[in-house]
């Protein structure tokens, strides 16, 4: 998979979220929440951040259970004009993320802080948290 979150610190223990017998959830997919209490892998900008997949799902195996970490540190990739260190993120697409603006805030999905400055496209250290 391209742009998968690598877990640098596991900070807390990942806990069981409903998916689709049907999807293919590799690991480290960041992922969108719906209800009930259900995550795919984000696919938009402005996707609601849920955490990210700490285990495989494998399409029509069924599985409707995937462990999610909520919050930890990851290797993530940026898709927008690059981070600062410090400033807030948010989804921006299929699996990746970018610098969290105002153009973001009238949802408020952020899904963490950038630990380090990257350019546009490179990886870089984040904290992730579901707020």
């Amino acid at each position: 998979m391209a742009n998968e979150a690598t877990l640098v610190y596991e900070t807390m223990p990942p806990i069981p979220f409903t998916c689709a017998d049907g999807a293919t959830i590799e690991k480290g997919t960041l992922l969108k929440l719906s209800d009930p209490m259900t995550v795919a892998a984000t696919s938009a900008d402005n996707d609601i951040f849920m955490g990210v997949a700490a285990e495989e799902k494998i399409a029509s195996d069924g599985k409707t259970k995937i462990a999610v970490y909520l919050q930890g540190v990851f290797i993530v990739k940026d898709s927008g004009a690059g981070v600062t260190v410090g400033t807030q993120l948010t989804i921006n697409g299929a699996n990746t993320v970018k610098t969290y603006t105002t153009l973001d805030d009238e949802k408020g999905y952020a899904c963490g802080r950038a630990l380090e400055t990257a350019a546009a496209g490179d990886t870089f250290l984040a904290w992730i948290n579901v707020f």
